[in-house]
């Protein structure tokens, strides 16, 4: 199962006690989207979550649970394997997958993109697309292009092998904490971004500590595991949280960056939208909003209750 733990931090600051409903209703606008979808979704308030989830501190000072979203169909999937799973689909196609191959250089003549520079030599093309996920500013400054995303590293951790724990996936929104048990058993879990620009795969102590206060905060037993190792990917962040699926300014050049936290679970549609823009040349409906000069425009998207957070740092 797939479930959501909605909790709150209590604004000391302000004292505002209209706090927690903003957490419930950013729920609630979710779960009404997946129904809209056809997707199922349940809103359980505090006792729903505390049947579920007994073992959680419902109380804690810095993360108070008021509530949930509970989806029962969902399941967890392993990355790796799902990147070699489209690898081998694309290859069966007659998509030639060259590995240990740095680009090096876009060439460009009469503005057009005709090829890239890379180690192993110059390949020819008539359409270029990139899709470089943390690397993209890298790839778009090759070509000219300054991108209105920025870099930063995310950190993963797992834990030693623990008997059945969990048996879904838990994710706190608001702190950016998410937890699942592995089949191996140990817990993989995560949360914020580091706080500053970076194309290190290496993360900071700082967040470290963040992250497991946060999963500790919300699940006291965690304090009695082990961490066995950690891990970071650099993550292109837009500046409202959602992607760009787009041509370029340069004729030819096509754009699928910034999509922050969430790029993995979007792959089958934002690679359907990206071929349909490379194939004809316009835009597909679904990824209308995409569109790299919205942050120009002024057209940013507002979906904090349904997708990925800005990046705020």
């Amino acid at each position: 199962m797939h479930y959501s733990v909605f909790s709150l931090l209590r604004n000391a600051l302000s004292g505002h006690r209209h706090w927690p409903a903003l957490g419930i209703d950013a729920a609630a606008r979710r779960g009404n989207a997946m129904r809209l979808h056809g997707v199922d979704a349940e809103l359980l308030d505090r006792d729903g979550v505390r049947r579920i989830l007994p073992f959680f501190n419902f109380d804690n000072g810095r993360f108070p649970i008021m509530g949930g979203l509970l989806q029962r169909r969902a399941g967890t999937v392993r990355h790796d394997a799902v990147a070699w799973g489209y690898a081998r689909g694309a290859d069966k196609g007659g998509v030639d997958i060259i590995q240990n191959c740095e680009v090096t250089g876009i060439r460009i003549a009469d503005g057009r993109a005709v090829g890239v520079e890379t180690t192993r030599g110059y390949i020819g093309c008539r359409k270029l697309a990139l899709a470089g996920a943390g690397n993209s500013t890298d790839l778009a400054n090759m070509a000219g292009l300054r991108l209105p995303i920025e870099s930063h590293v995310l950190q993963a951790f797992v834990s030693e092998g623990l008997k059945p724990y969990l048996d879904m996936v838990v994710t706190f929104g608001m702190g950016h904490f998410y937890m699942s048990q592995s089949d191996k058993g140990g817990l993989v879990f995560g949360g914020d971004i580091d706080g500053y620009n970076s194309y290190a795969r290496r993360g900071n102590m700082p967040t470290v500590e963040h992250v497991i206060e946060g999963g500790v905060a919300l699940i006291p037993g965690l304090s009695r595991i082990r961490v066995l190792r950690s891990w970071g990917g650099i993550m292109d962040m837009s500046m409202d949280g959602s992607p760009i699926i787009d041509a370029t300014p340069v004729e030819g050049l096509y754009l699928n960056c910034g999509w922050c936290y969430g790029g993995f679970k979007a792959t089958p549609a934002s690679g359907w939208c990206f071929a349909h823009l490379i194939a004809t040349g316009q835009t597909h409906k679904l990824a209308a909003a995409y569109r790299l000069d919205r942050f120009r425009r002024g057209a940013t998207i507002d979906e904090r209750g349904a997708g990925a957070q800005p990046n705020l740092h």
